[in-house]
């Protein structure tokens, strides 16, 4: 595990907002916000020295100890720079050049800044105007207040609210994804905005995203620069911009945000130029569908760790040897498909380790390789649950997530525990705090929780014989059934248990769940399309982003289950990892089906993707 300079006991997040982002809030500046809102926690301002270090070779990193940084330390390296970290504040105040990329909760961000000296140190290095990257909280606590669990004060660099996005307008929350910029500097875009923002400070905003409301994206003034999105995840490793790392090239336009997103190409475009990038810029007008690949990892009978494929969750070859079916290398496997255009890999960890989650080096291992070379989110999953081990040392869920998040993870799959979670819940409707979606969730926000779903299809001639939710079915079941309802599973489909995939849906996301992965054991590996009916009922159900999965067999497969329900992004694994052959609609001879060749069929059929 990483070591961090700061370490915070409790936090949760809106997040990001934009372009390989996460988020459930958007800033806002209003121009009735009084700067007496709330009382800021620097009360008087000391005059602080600052010298900066003379070694042009070095990044100062104040990583405060929640989340996923390795990413960012990755591309710092990979741009020829040393890491220096943060650990007091005349380390601040000494910086040639800081980021600050925040993970976790407003308040707790806040607390760790105010009980450090870190926060007064840090006002004083913006306000000096020193070269500055925010990256996600690190922007939003530039501003006065947050409504996270608040009203809560920031810096007050900035005026302006953080607050949170309108669910009850259709938008999924948390914004997680990829979005368009509009670059309003030296632009009039701000002039349609209306109260959102304030022509006081008209001046900060350098990109605003839409997303149902009209939020910043990114702000610039002088040699500060922070962004509301994750650059580092946003699909290229040249994310801080030679505007922000060489001063010489700090001119007047400096686009240090201008990363990657999803109308930009960063290798064919220069950041510095603004008329490049508006020539660039595609006109996206909502959220991007996202492709997802996912690798089944697991130790082989040999021990060594494979990405595997199951037939219904069955993993093994069906021949003398009944061997792991084995596809390959995790980290390589990773890198291709990010190459290939992928907008987030997914690792699950189906052995589990279940004995010992944190013993689970091999994987551990995975995650850190992976994340020197694939810049989109990881997620993984598998064993994500308190254990105790073998000489009675208890683990919570969260430290288990933490070494997860340390070594390259973004997000963590729950799959078994939050359907113990869910039953208790829904028993007792008493939100605990000890569950794992509500530990993971407070400290590292509710983006970074997925919960994964595993049901099957139950056939029903009366929705009226059982108490869950059943569906009419679009297909008769094998007898002729008209109905079903979708019994989930735990410890991997083995284990089916009363509680049905609409009611654990509902349960997760009251608990502070941000995604659900959406499986269907019935169509696993089949290749005969997603479970539209499943997916559509549950999509329809919660207001958190959706991810299809299992079934997928071809092209159309894709446009089918992003046409016809409302799901954010879809998963697939057999149809990467095989290449398999596949007829289609369009052709009569099979073709190879790589992920470029489902964003270009989506594309053709008009589904905004990320090219």
């Amino acid at each position: 595990m990483e070591a961090a300079p700061f370490t915070s006991s409790s936090s949760s997040t809106f997040k990001t907002a934009s372009i390989s982002s996460s988020s459930s809030s958007l800033i806002c500046l209003s121009k009735n916000f009084s700067r007496n809102h709330l009382p800021l926690k620097f009360k008087s301002r000391r005059n602080l020295s600052v010298r900066a270090s003379n070694d042009d070779s070095v990044v100062t990193l104040l990583d405060y100890g929640a989340g996923n940084v390795r990413s960012v330390r990755n591309a710092i390296r990979h741009l020829g720079f040393q890491i220096k970290d943060v650990q007091t504040p005349k380390d601040i105040l000494n910086a040639r050049r800081l980021i600050f990329p925040g993970v976790g909760a407003f308040a707790p961000a806040m607390d760790v800044l105010n009980n450090t000296g870190m926060g007064e140190a840090l006002c004083s290095y913006i306000q000096n105007d020193r070269p500055f990257l925010g990256i996600c909280l690190g922007l939003q606590l530039l501003f006065e207040s947050s409504e996270e669990n608040g009203p809560v004060a920031g810096l007050g660099l900035i005026p302006g609210v953080v607050g949170r996005f309108d669910s009850s307008k259709g938008f999924r929350v948390p914004h997680i994804g990829w979005n368009a910029l509009q670059i309003t500097k030296d632009s009039e875009i701000l002039d349609d905005i209306g109260n959102r923002h304030s022509k006081e400070n008209k001046d900060w905003i350098s990109s605003t995203c839409n997303y149902g409301d009209e939020f910043i994206a990114s702000v610039r003034k002088g040699k500060v620069h922070a962004v509301q999105f994750h650059p580092e995840k946003s699909g290229g490793k040249q994310f801080i911009t030679p505007a922000f790392l060489y001063p010489q090239h700090m001119d007047g336009r400096g686009l240090s945000f201008s990363f990657e997103t999803l109308p930009l190409d960063v290798d064919t475009f220069c950041p510095n130029d603004l008329e490049s990038l508006k020539r660039t810029e595609r006109k996206a007008s909502k959220l991007a569908k996202r492709v997802i690949a996912c690798l089944d990892v697991r130790t082989n009978d040999e021990g060594d760790l494979v990405v595997t494929k199951g037939d219904q969750y069955d993993v093994r070859e069906h021949a003398e040897k009944n061997e792991v079916r084995n596809l390959g290398k995790p980290v390589e496997l990773a890198g291709q498909y990010y190459k290939d255009g992928a907008d987030e890999v997914s690792f699950l960890n189906i052995t589990g380790f279940r004995d010992f989650p944190l013993g689970d080096l091999p994987m551990l291992q995975v995650l850190r390789s992976a994340s020197e070379n694939v810049f989109v989110p990881l997620t993984v999953g598998g064993g994500i649950r308190d254990f105790t081990d073998s000489n009675d040392r208890y683990y919570s869920s969260l430290e288990v997530a933490s070494e997860y998040f340390r070594s390259g993870a973004d997000k963590i799959s729950i799959g078994s525990d939050a359907v113990h979670a869910a039953e208790e819940y829904l028993k007792t409707k008493v939100k605990t705090g000890k569950s794992s979606i509500e530990q993971i969730s407070r400290v590292y926000g509710n983006q970074a929780v997925v919960v994964s779903i595993d049901p099957r299809r139950m056939y029903l001639n009366d929705p009226s014989d059982v108490a869950f939710k059943s569906i009419r079915l679009t297909k008769p079941g094998p007898n002729g059934e008209e109905y079903a309802w979708y019994q989930c599973t735990i410890n991997g489909g083995r284990e089916g248990r009363p509680i049905g995939a609409y009611e654990l849906a509902k349960a997760v996301e009251e608990l502070g769940a941000g995604e659900i992965l959406l499986n269907c054991i019935d169509c696993d590996g089949q290749g005969k399309g997603f479970d539209v009916d499943l997916i559509k009922m549950i999509s329809d159900a919660v207001s958190i982003p959706v991810i299809a999965s299992s079934g997928a067999g071809a092209v159309e497969h894709f446009t089918d289950v992003f046409s016809k329900t409302n799901a954010s992004a879809a998963l697939a694994a057999g149809i990467f990892h095989r290449k398999e052959m596949s007829c289609t609609a369009a052709f009569d001879q099979p073709l190879e089906v790589p992920i470029r060749s489902v964003k270009e069929h989506l594309l053709k059929e008009g589904i905004e993707v990320r090219i």
